[in-house]
């Protein structure tokens, strides 16, 4: 086997492992996926599990579960219902040879998000969703029922079959976390102050529930190494030099040491909290691996199993690292909802038929803040296991698909999967429509790898391309499905200027065109036009953001940690953002710029508009050295052949329907396809 350390079986506590590969923890609430009585998994959320199970994965860890009330839900609510619901998930997983540790969270403190009711933190402390809110201190009565409850909580997971259980968590900025962290813990009694004080809650934890379960029952500690916090709600970007305000380098050590002698069995680790919330969820904009050089640290001084997750997908390099004794396991989280056959996939060596995570958050973490079902932008069966395989179709069909981006790609792997005859024809040189250009900046080597990914399945699949070939109305007749996936056009401006040369437009700007001068003002603050805008930026360019409305970023389904990352990044490389302004002309090499005066509802508050804008009322005009300028206001849907030909047979997919995102183009195709 290539990757043989990967691929070697590891003890955890009493517990041994098949492989080194672990699941990492992510949020499964909708009532779909978990019975919100006994707070056990569905049988259909179970099934997600089990899925990654079957894909070879060695040690599943689920979702946090609570141990506490405060939720409205608790595992301890009806503990009979759940030891029972849950032994599905734990024979089906333990069905494969893989392993199961069930998360068990004492839940957020500050970091709640108004969702869940009132949850008390350490101490009187700001919230991080509303800083103007002061959450509630814990008593010394709630942290003993905590700890009582933690070991209760454990109890039913040992008694519904699980083989340990993680503890959410010094890590992220959560409740734990927040004792840990001096930053956070204002306290005066014993469970706060001194490092020890403040990790005594943690102690006492893992104490109590050796304690009910026996000393061979696993315990893992969620740990973030390092809090990367530049203060409430600001995080610190790679490399950047700050002063560290949560847990740094020289403490973790110490805290980590100490867990292992208190007696967790395993430190799963990361960085981050919500206060610097893209270490913990890293989105495409952080270097692979970002979490690996302070997780190999924390291995060095404890003698327990050390796991590492965030952006950590390569085989070669998890392989290299146990190997050499620097860690024990490698976590993945996203990658496997993008693909649960993923470890099978690496211990075979088919890297190049892993269908990969893409790090945009949409169909995971963006759900699951919008209480919707987990899943996955690029793998819409994902949290749909059964209801969403693919069955072989009861009648062959030819089946037509115009347009080869990616929402025209998977209509034809699903339709070629299920038995189909499939045809796809492209109008230009190449597969990819516009994500071509979107997957060129260095960042986004993972859309490049989707790419190549879908341009892999339209061979394995052996379907019929033609490229360079414009269908007409009358070529369609022949099929018994058609798919119109003809993507967009770009939004222009017929601003005075903005037919020289040194004006493009993002597209074309992402494809090949080369920005040859200084500054650079780019029209537009949305998703592209700020990623371009950080691209530039990087390679020296002076950027100038300019956009028509009160805020940027206004982007249907973008995470928190997409956006804060982004928007950190967009201050750390001094790109201006001008806000509420429009091009008036672009002439002899200058931008003229003027802010617009909102159609406020009454006199009063317009002439009050009207006079912080300038004297005498007039709106404001900035004039900025534009060398070049990239326009990016968005998209027309390309529907021009639907209108022509729809019948109940032709299906209008992807941005060609509605210009959107990744997700919607290949939810949108998969979901027709796979009941043709």
């Amino acid at each position: 086997m290539k990757y043989e350390a990967l691929f070697s079986p590891l003890t955890i506590g009493s517990v041994e492992v098949p492989n080194r590969i672990a699941m990492m923890p992510m949020g499964v609430f909708s009532p779909r996926l978990m019975n919100m009585e006994s707070v056990a998994y569905t049988q259909e959320g179970a099934d997600y599990y089990i899925e990654r199970a079957k894909g070879g994965t060695g040690l599943i860890i689920t979702g946090l579960m609570p141990i506490i009330n405060d939720m409205g839900f608790s595992i301890l609510s009806n503990p009979t219902a759940y030891v029972e619901e849950m032994k599905y998930l734990m024979d089906g997983i333990h069905e494969t040879g893989s392993k199961v540790f069930v998360q068990l969270t004492s839940l957020t403190g500050r970091v709640n998000h108004g969702l869940t009711g009132v949850i008390k933190a350490p101490a009187p402390i700001q919230n991080v969703w509303d800083p103007t809110k002061t959450d509630i201190g814990m008593t010394k009565e709630d942290i003993h029922t905590y700890v009582r409850n933690f070991a209760e909580g454990a109890k039913l997971v040992q008694e519904a079959g699980g083989d340990g259980v993680e503890i959410h968590a010094v890590h992220e900025g959560y409740l734990l976390d927040q004792f840990a962290i001096s930053f956070f813990n204002n306290r005066t009694d014993e469970y706060g102050g001194s490092l020890d004080n403040r990790l005594r809650i943690i102690k006492e934890i893992v104490e109590a529930i050796k304690e009910k379960c026996g000393q061979d029952f696993p315990v893992s500690m969620r740990y973030s190494v390092k809090s990367y916090v530049k203060d409430f709600n600001r995080g610190a970007l790679p490399g950047e030099t700050f002063e560290e305000k949560g847990r740094d380098i020289e403490e973790s050590l110490i805290v980590a040491q100490k867990l292992e002698a208190f007696g967790y069995d395993m430190l799963n680790c990361d960085n981050g909290s919500y206060d610097s919330w893209f270490w913990p969820h890293p989105p495409m904009y952080m270097p692979k691996a970002c979490n690996l050089e302070d997780v190999m640290k924390v291995k060095e001084v404890v003698s327990i199993p050390v796991v590492c997750a965030g952006r950590f997908d390569n085989p070669e390099l998890a392989n290299e690292v146990i190997t050499a004794g620097k860690l024990d396991m490698m976590g993945m989280g996203r990658p496997l909802l993008a693909d649960p056959e993923l470890a099978n996939k690496f211990a075979e060596d088919r890297l190049a038929d892993v269908r990969p995570c893409i790090y945009c958050h949409q169909g995971c973490l963006g759900r699951i803040f919008q209480g919707k079902d987990i899943s996955c932008a690029v793998n819409p069966a994902c949290g749909r296991e059964k209801s969403y395989a693919l069955q072989p179709a009861k009648k062959k069909k030819r089946v037509l698909v115009i347009g080869g981006g990616l929402g025209g790609m998977e209509a034809a792997r699903v339709a070629a999967i299920r038995g189909h005859h499939v045809d796809l024809v492209e109008k230009a040189g190449q597969l990819g429509g516009v994500f071509v250009a979107a997957a060129t900046p260095d960042f986004k080597e993972d859309d490049r790898q989707l790419l190549a990914w879908y341009k892999k399945q339209m061979d394995d699949l052996s379907i019929h391309i033609q490229l360079n070939t414009q269908i007409t109305k009358d070529q369609v007749s022949d099929y018994d499905e058609v798919f119109v996936a003809t993507g967009t056009t770009e939004k222009v401006l017929s601003t005075p200027g903005f037919d020289q040369p040194n004006v493009s437009y993002a597209i074309e700007t992402l494809y090949n065109e080369e920005i040859t001068g200084k500054n650079v003002v780019i029209v537009g603050a949305g998703l592209t036009g700020c990623e371009i805008a950080y691209d530039l930026a990087k390679k020296g360019k002076k950027v100038t953001i300019i956009e028509a409305s009160e805020t940027i970023l206004n982007v249907p389904g973008l995470a928190a940690a997409n956006y804060n990352m982004l928007m950190e990044l967009l201050d750390y490389y001094q790109i201006e953002v001008i806000k509420n302004v429009v091009v008036d002309k672009l002439e002899d090499g200058i931008a003229h710029v003027t802010e617009t005066i909102k159609n406020y509802p009454n006199v009063a508050n317009r002439a009050q508009h009207m006079f912080a804008l300038g004297a005498a009322g007039m709106p404001k005009v900035h004039e900025i050295p534009a060398d070049n300028i990239v326009v990016s206001i968005g998209y027309h849907p390309n529907d021009q052949l639907y209108q022509e030909i729809k019948e109940e047979n032709v299906y209008l997919i992807g941005d060609a329907k509605k210009p959107a995102n990744v997700m919607e183009a290949i939810w949108s195709a998969y979901e027709i396809a796979m009941n043709l």
